[in-house]
């Protein structure tokens, strides 16, 4: 099968650059839409990726097509906009939607895409850029039973675990609220961490003490080892993303008629951030955007 699928990417940017690099790795022909940034899409090239120039361009040369974008208005206009993927997709293309988007965007585009009877199935992830790098991702994986089969080939060249969700969108609503809960905990402890430092507590003791407890996680970790030691690696994320994920989380709340206290909590922390200009910046400076807020000078550490 591997001598014979063809497999276009779409988005080889933080994340993609790493889960294109598997794909080819594993022998599958590559087809890459170009990208602002130059520097991915050369370095697949010269693994052997071959360059589409338009969306069109991409869907003809593949059966398989893989997008990784920021956001769901994206979506919607490389797969339905001018020279979008409807334009050059046979029928029975699969599409895998890694993007973290809207529930409600997905099947739209879904219905629109079925029109021409090509297939389209979330498939977002989690962990880090690391793991793309590395092939290790967790995926999750709304649709049908045979359509995740169809696509089980290419997922398995980037994943280490695959999580068949439930139907169209259910993996697209399980990772907002996954990425609410994980955003959500980073404001908490970057509050906490500014209201430690205010306080006199010396942010090593404070990590120690919860390190030792049933408060620590894998998420205390990432952010205290930036507000300690500088080290802002462990969770590449900008804080536009979190904005922009907590806010769709806040739209699936709202649309199951439900109140939204702590998303709407971390919704206005995270656009306070990017109106202050940290929109660009990793999430564990947050911690910084706290102390600017709580007037306090220097480093946040």
């Amino acid at each position: 099968m591997s001598d014979r699928l063809k497999v276009g990417f779409a988005g080889v940017g933080l994340m993609g650059r790493g889960m294109a690099g598997n794909i080819l790795a594993k022998g599958y022909p590559l087809t890459v839409l170009g990208h602002r940034n130059r520097a991915p899409v050369e370095e697949l090239k010269a693994l052997g990726a071959s360059e589409a120039t338009t969306p069109k361009e991409l869907a003809a040369a593949s059966d398989i097509i893989v997008l990784c974008m920021p956001n769901s208005r994206v979506v919607e206009q490389i797969c339905l906009g001018a020279d979008g993927i409807a334009d050059g997709a046979k029928p029975g293309t699969l599409i895998l939607d890694t993007t973290t988007a809207e529930p409600a965007s997905t099947k739209a585009v879904a219905a629109a895409l079925a029109e021409k009877g090509i297939d389209f199935i979330d498939t977002p992830m989690t962990m880090t850029p690391k793991e793309a790098m590395e092939g290790t991702l967790n995926v999750l994986v709304g649709g049908s039973e045979a359509l995740v089969e169809k696509a089980r080939p290419v997922l398995d060249c980037y994943a280490r675990n695959i999580f068949h969700i439930g139907p169209l969108g259910a993996a697209h609503a399980l990772k907002l609220i996954n990425n609410f809960m994980s955003m959500s905990m980073s404001a908490l402890i970057a509050e906490a961490a500014t209201t430690a430092r205010a306080s006199g507590v010396d942010l090593g003791k404070l990590r120690e003490v919860v390190s030792a407890g049933a408060v620590n996680s894998g998420m205390f970790q990432k952010i205290m080892a930036y507000a300690v030691d500088g080290d802002a690696s462990g969770l590449q994320f900008a804080m536009g993303n979190a904005r922009k994920d907590v806010g769709y989380y806040n739209d699936i709340a709202a649309g199951a008629g439900l109140p939204a206290p702590f998303g709407s909590a971390a919704l206005q922390l995270y656009t306070l951030a990017c109106s202050t200009g940290h929109g660009e910046d990793h999430v564990p400076l947050l911690v910084d955007v706290m102390a600017e807020l709580g007037g306090l000078n220097g480093a946040n550490r």
